[in-house]
């Protein structure tokens, strides 16, 4: 259940800082209302600039009082009147699944990252990698993750390593834990094994 822990995460944490930063910016304004009327000058370009900017946010978030995820990002903006409205991760995202015993079992990370609210879509960019529930691990430059059609996809190469071998190939699909999945145009199957077995045959020949 790897993005379930995505849910639990942004609607948790980013719901509060949501709320906690509207009315921090709510009494800014205020305050700074009667400065704005004075000098005769009016806010400009407000729709191009984010409603929420918060940097260096690192956050433990607990589930049925049990440490469960850890997120960090440098930098976390939210734009409500930009089209269309988004959050922007552009310096990077990280986050953390624990087991009972606070070991990662799942992870996401991307070096940019936007949320489009209205349509509940995220976009991970740059050096996508994701480790599932299973072990698996998945690298792109590009994912897709439609909460609203509960699926993920992308169009860009992927390469998925599994415990005993690596699949490489363009265009892939699965449901939001990614467990099940596919790849539209597969490119290779690189078993583990055969490729200890090719490094060793390589590094003989080299010494004869």
């Amino acid at each position: 259940m790897l993005f379930r822990f995505v849910n639990a995460i942004y609607y948790r944490f980013f719901s509060i800082t949501i709320v906690l930063g509207a009315m921090v910016m709510f009494l800014l304004f205020s305050a700074c209302s009667h400065r704005e009327k004075a000098l005769g000058k009016a806010i400009t370009e407000r729709d191009s600039l984010p409603i929420l900017d918060t940097r260096g946010v690192t956050s433990l978030i607990s589930d049925s009082g049990v440490t469960r995820y850890r997120i960090h990002t440098e930098e976390w903006l939210v734009f409500d009147r930009k089209d269309p409205p988004h959050w922007a991760f552009e310096r990077g995202v990280y986050l953390e699944k624990f087991d009972s015993i606070f070991q990662v079992e799942a992870s996401i990370k991307a070096d940019t990252a936007y949320y489009y609210n209205k349509d509940e879509l995220w976009k991970l960019m740059g050096h996508v990698d994701i480790k599932n529930l299973k072990g698996e691990r998945f690298s792109t430059e590009l994912l897709y993750w439609n909460q609203r059609e509960q699926r993920i996809y992308s169009d860009r190469f992927i390469r998925i390593e599994q415990p005993d071998r690596i699949i490489t190939g363009r265009g892939f699909e699965s449901n939001q834990q990614m467990t099940v999945y596919k790849i539209h145009k597969p490119e290779g199957v690189f078993y583990i094994d055969e490729e200890a077995l090719a490094g060793d045959s390589l590094q003989t020949d080299s010494i004869n």
